[in-house]
């Protein structure tokens, strides 16, 4: 059973708020922007952290200092950064099923699962992790 909470997978939450939104489903599309009326619509701690090492490492570019891109990008309608709580990360340490090592990956599952969230993504790893019924996924 999942709230009505949404969380963005970090690709996701980029692309999202860079206004890359062909590169969603239709189906994904429609759900952030309920979510976001709503105010149901998270971002994992995890995530912020992922932003940080993507840019430091050049493989994405904020087009501004990567704290302020993170600062205006936590701003949105409706969104809400999702900390990680204990609960979660003794979450991600235990997961059932066979989620592969990435700490992000394991991080973004126990979040839904603990805050019991879908998850918005097109990681092929945590669509198939949820296809075992760990967690709930709208495929991005």
């Amino acid at each position: 059973m999942t709230s009505d909470l949404l969380i963005l997978d970090t690709h996701i939450w980029i692309w999202a708020i860079n206004g890359e939104i062909a590169r969603l489903s239709t189906k994904a599309i429609e759900a952030i922007e309920i979510a976001s009326r709503n105010n149901q619509l998270g971002v994992s701690a995890i995530s912020v952290w992922e932003v940080g090492m993507l840019e430091s490492k050049g493989r994405i570019q904020c087009g501004k200092v990567c704290l302020d891109w993170v600062r205006d990008a936590l701003s949105a309608p409706g969104l809400r950064l999702i900390p990680l709580m204990p609960e979660i990360a003794v979450e991600s340490s235990r997961l059932p099923g066979g989620l592969h090592g990435d700490p992000a990956d394991r991080i973004l599952a126990a979040t839904s699962r603990i805050m019991k969230a879908t998850l918005v993504t097109k990681d092929l790893k945590l669509i198939e992790y949820a296809a075992q019924s760990y967690i709930s996924v709208i495929e991005g």
